[in-house]
């Protein structure tokens, strides 16, 4: 891989304004663009593409300025997301699941935790796994003293092998309590499985990982005080955040195919011979395919920019949050994530129309974008979102919290 080095980073400044981060990462993304096509054939572990978001410092954007983070807001960490994954959906999705665990203490712990972990993270660069997968209920939690002990096995866990530390997730023994822990990755009893073999996103790192006794201090279970959960609305917001991440690095693959797919039109296409146009560029239909699906991912991302704005202020003031607040926010997320979706999934697959039959030729990597969509559009069915959205507007049904909803 192409990446800058530790050195050429270091000499440029840390950006201050929410801007400057969008532009960091929009260099960061024209070194990942270099040789994405090769590292999506090659499906090599991407040590040096978490190298060079460290390097960079888009791991500690949101992390607290006085430990050496960004100070950023979801709104901006959204739109670096989004510009990582129009260089490479699978880097962007694992930025932004990293910050969605970096962030999970401030969602679920105590404000002593949350603390802790920010400015560890912070300081130590950390970047942040997760095995937390809902619909496998196969990790339980056991008591041992003042540890507490986790063993199965998840089917899942994004950022395995990269990851510094790891977010764990199982249901304490004998009740139907969740916890939540951060661990080291290298911790003793903590497996990744390398059978993450899929025809998207191949270098998220997503495969299964085993738990066999994983041990941790019961202080560090999340929002836990006494061994009593301390439950708060807030705790609620997990799945819209991370819902917005999905929103963000399916519009980066969109914006990646498109913007991908112009420079091969203004430069290999060729016209049809029976269209009276000498250049590709000039072909009617091709500038009207251009267009139209320009304007539908304007439109997706200007909704996204405003439900993320939406987002913020719960964010800001977590203990206000009421579930009527919640519920609202929720469904504006289910109604960009429906958008999303369909705008990625046309736009990745649309593409070829414009480009001709050799752009299918395997050195272009074009079908990059549409597999990455595809893989991860099927995370939970987007009919539902839908549903969220209909008996929202007709009933003024709120959705309730779930692990997907």
């Amino acid at each position: 891989m192409s990446t800058a080095t530790p050195a050429d980073w270091q000499t440029r400044p840390t950006p201050e304004t929410a801007q400057d981060w969008i532009t960091r990462a929009t260099e960061v993304a024209a070194v990942l663009a270099t040789d994405a096509a090769e590292r999506d054939r090659a499906g090599a572990t991407p040590y040096n593409e978490v190298r060079l978001l460290k390097d960079a410092g888009l791991v500690t954007l949101l992390g607290p300025t006085e430990h050496g983070g960004g100070g950023q807001d979801w709104p901006i960490a959204y739109r670096v997301v989004r510009e990582i994954a129009k260089a490479d959906g699978s880097i962007g999705q694992l930025l932004g699941y990293h910050y969605l665990w970096n962030w999970a203490a401030r969602l679920v712990g105590t404000r002593e935790q949350w603390e802790h972990v920010e400015a560890e993270a912070a300081r130590g660069q950390w970047f942040f796994g997760g095995a937390v997968n809902p619909r496998d209920k196969d990790v339980v939690v056991t008591e041992d003293g003042d540890d507490l002990v986790f063993t199965g096995r998840k089917s899942f866990s994004t950022g395995s092998k990269v990851s510094d530390v790891t977010v764990l997730e199982g249901v304490l023994e004998g009740t139907d309590q969740h916890v939540f822990a951060i661990v080291p990755s290298d911790s003793a009893g903590l497996a990744f499985h390398d059978d993450w073999d899929n025809i998207g996103q191949r270098l998220t790192e997503s495969g299964g990982v085993t738990l066999d006794g994983v041990r941790t201090p019961w202080a560090s279970a999340a929002g836990y005080v006494d061994k009593e959960f301390r439950p708060r609305i807030y705790n609620t917001l997990n799945v819209p955040t991370i819902q917005l991440v999905f929103v963000s690095f399916y519009l980066g693959i969109a914006g990646g195919a498109l913007e991908t797919a112009a420079t091969y039109t203004r430069t290999k296409a060729r016209s049809w011979l029976h269209g009276g146009h000498e250049r590709a560029v000039d072909e009617p239909y091709v500038i009207d395919v251009y267009g139209d699906l320009t304007a539908k991912l304007w439109a997706v991302e200007a909704l996204a920019d405003t439900v993320a704005a939406e987002g913020q202020k719960l964010h800001d003031d977590p203990d206000a949050v009421t579930e009527q607040a919640r519920g609202d926010f929720e469904v504006r997320v289910a109604a960009v994530k429906a958008r999303a979706t369909d705008v990625a999934l046309e736009i990745s697959n649309r593409i070829f129309e414009v480009t001709g039959a050799r752009s299918t030729a395997t050195v272009e990597g074009l079908d990059r974008f549409w597999r990455n969509v595809r893989t991860h559009t099927l995370h939970d069915p987007v009919s539902y979102k839908r549903r969220e959205v209909g008996r929202w507007f007709l009933e003024g049904e709120l959705p309730e919290p779930t692990w997907y909803s």
